[in-house]
């Protein structure tokens, strides 16, 4: 796709970092790693991706605010636009040798997501997406599933890790949609479950306690392929809330029904 010029500087960071984490992955082993909490690693791979993708974004747009997992937030002298930047989404599977991780970013607009961009430099995919201009996977455009039997229908979602609080609520929620589908996935990273919607892979996917970054990007890929995404209470807010739900239209009511009746 021909994008602009703001697209086309987040395809040329995200290649950036992702040549940067391919290099630490073949020798993952090798890694100094910290722990910052249960279940939630940050590693040197992840800091160095960082730093590549904020001195890329920054450099070429250094009035924009950013938003990013590792380095927090620096407001910028255009208050309406923000990078939102997830360096390494998929860590622990990163760190534990499993080729399934991403790095996104996403542009916000005035409160609207307007661009985004994950990358797969595992597998060399390229989702990327602009308001009004349609999604992508490198050449390919993208649409979501045309399936509209629950039956025939699989969806991904995160089941928390180390004692989360919110364990009951997706066991719940996992235990009401199984028995009405063909299957649920759980690959460990958002960024990519989202841009597996726009791709036709999954027909859907929900999740709680998400940040922003880990959503940003996903939310105008999907939309821009043709899906419907919304906060998983209808009265809440994806980024601010960091839950959400998505799926093609012929069944997004049928699978919002099921997930909210809790």
């Amino acid at each position: 796709m021909q994008g602009t010029a703001n697209l086309n500087i987040m395809i040329k960071a995200a290649r950036a970092a992702g040549r940067s984490l391919v290099k630490d992955f073949r020798e993952v082993e090798n890694l100094q790693v910290s722990m910052k909490g249960a279940g939630d690693f940050v590693s040197k791979a992840d800091l160095a991706a960082e730093k590549i993708l904020k001195e890329e974004l920054l450099g070429a747009r250094p009035t924009y605010g950013w938003i990013a997992e590792e380095g927090g937030e620096i407001e910028g002298t255009d208050p309406t636009r923000r990078w939102i930047v997830d360096p390494l989404d998929g860590t622990t599977n990163f760190l534990h040798g499993l080729p399934h991780w991403a790095v996104s970013i996403a542009l916000e607009h005035k409160g609207e997501i307007v661009s985004g961009v994950i990358f797969d430099p595992a597998k060399d995919e390229m989702f990327v997406a602009e308001k009004g201009s349609g999604a992508w996977m490198n050449e390919s455009r993208l649409r979501v599933s045309g399936r509209r039997s629950m039956i025939e229908t699989i969806y991904a979602t995160g089941v928390p890790f180390g004692g989360r609080a919110d364990l009951p609520e997706t066991l719940q929620d996992i235990a009401r949609l199984a028995p009405a589908c063909a299957g649920i996935r759980r690959w460990g990273s958002a960024a990519l479950d989202m841009a597996y919607v726009a791709a036709g892979r999954y027909d859907g996917y929900w999740e709680r306690r998400l940040n922003a970054w880990d959503v940003a990007a996903g939310i105008v890929i999907v939309k821009e392929a043709g899906g419907l995404i919304e906060p998983l209470h209808a009265d809440g807010h994806i980024l601010n809330d960091g839950e959400v739900i998505c799926s093609n239209e012929q069944i997004f009511s049928q699978f919002t029904k099921i997930i909210r009746s809790a």
